[in-house]
């Protein structure tokens, strides 16, 4: 009798084990790949090392970047966008469809186990500088299921991933992750062609954040006074509406960016004679293409959307990037560089670097003829299917 019993119990405990083999993972527990923890290792990276997030609408791009061994961060990895609503352009009030963009910040609190879209973050929109102008709206995200009424969409396996990411970065430790939504990559092709656009101010403002991460590789610390967002200032007590005092930016960072600007303020106007010139410049891949690809998340090494001279080669990929000393630098595949040197090296316009300082990259759109977004091809500006969310609960 004791022997039957003890192999009753033997084989309960093995059915048990059989069965706790067989259950399926939870999705907000799917573990992170070889693949991606090899690509970790390689870069200097662990999973409990603090992430960052990317975006750029145009190209329908997300990038996760981490904290490596020296401090900086490297981008790990690039993501298809499935879907986005809208068009390029902030989210102004609940109901317009609008994808958020500016810099958002997502805490645990903010991670979605249980979304109607598979699983979801909360970006935190409106953060503060978005109440300063009297935004509206609520429960925009990054979701699954790749479908978008105002949030960022993408296939299911793409965010179980980017999840397993947060979730592991938080298990380390890191109390919130930065979001850096922009409505493109801001290289100076792409502020040529959109240097009629009715956001060019807040873009503007967008750009100084991306300089300000380009050139310390590091997130920015992130505060709004006077209405815009201001980086890495040690002020303390900013007020969002009130004009904001002098800033103390760290020296060494305030020249880079300053320096950073002005070659890019020279590569605008080289751009904008090309374009005036009607030399043009192959579309920017949107979204209509990458909703076709593969359920699986693709490393992206290189992303092709600036002017092409004919040779194959990018040519901002020609020009070099900013570094401030004691910093890396973002350790990006140079897709997006920071544009320096004469343009002349680039498309036989001679204008010298030294010639025309110019302080604002952006300063030269009111020299030139005004181009309405609306006006261009949907695929340009991000018409996307989408739906409404009558529950709110993303």
């Amino acid at each position: 009798m004791r022997n039957r019993l003890i192999g009753a119990a033997a084989a309960c405990s093995l059915a048990v084990s059989l069965a706790a083999c067989d259950a399926p993972v939870s999705k907000d527990k799917v573990p992170l790949g070889f693949a991606i923890k090899r690509e970790m290792d390689l870069k200097g990276m662990t999973p409990a090392d603090p992430i960052m997030v990317r975006i750029f609408k145009e190209e329908s791009k997300l990038e996760v970047w981490k904290r490596t061994k020296s401090g900086n961060y490297k981008e790990l990895k690039t993501y298809d966008i499935c879907r986005w609503s809208g068009e390029l352009g902030p989210k102004q009030r609940e109901g317009d469809k609008q994808a958020p963009e500016g810099f958002y910040t997502v805490t645990p609190g903010q991670m979605n186990p249980n979304s109607s879209y598979h699983l979801s973050f909360n970006l935190g929109y409106p953060n503060t500088f978005d109440r300063t102008y009297g935004r509206t709206g609520a429960h925009l995200m990054v979701h699954g299921d790749c479908l978008s009424a105002g949030c960022y969409a993408m296939k299911d396996g793409q965010i179980e991933e980017i999840y397993a990411l947060a979730r592991e970065a938080f298990k380390g430790g890191q109390k919130s992750f930065q979001v850096q939504a922009m409505p493109f990559r801001m290289t100076p092709e792409n502020i040529a062609r959109h240097r009629g656009n009715q956001n060019v101010a807040f873009w503007q403002n967008l750009k100084e954040g991306n300089d300000h991460f380009e050139v310390t590789g590091v997130p920015p610390q992130i505060a709004v006074c006077g209405k815009k967002y201001v980086f890495n200032a040690q002020n303390a007590d900013l007020d969002p509406s009130a004009p904001c005092p002098e800033l103390d930016v760290p020296e060494n960072i305030r020249a880079a960016v300053a320096q950073k600007s002005q070659s890019d303020a020279q590569a605008v106007q080289v751009a904008i004679a090309r374009l005036e010139s009607g030399a043009g410049e192959p579309p920017v891949q949107t979204n209509v293409q990458v909703a076709q690809s593969s359920d699986t998340p693709q490393t992206v090494q290189a992303v092709q959307t600036e002017s092409q001279d004919g040779s194959g080669t990018s040519l901002m990929s020609r020009i070099p990037t900013f570094r401030i000393p004691g910093f890396g630098g973002g350790q990006r595949p140079q897709t997006s560089p920071v544009a320096t040197a004469t343009s002349s090296a680039v498309t036989g316009y001679t204008s010298s670097v030294d010639a025309v300082p110019v302080e604002d990259p952006f300063a030269v759109f009111d020299l030139f003829v005004t181009v309405d977004a609306r006006t261009l091809p949907k695929t340009a500006v991000g018409a996307r299917r989408s739906y409404e969310d009558p529950a709110g609960t993303r």
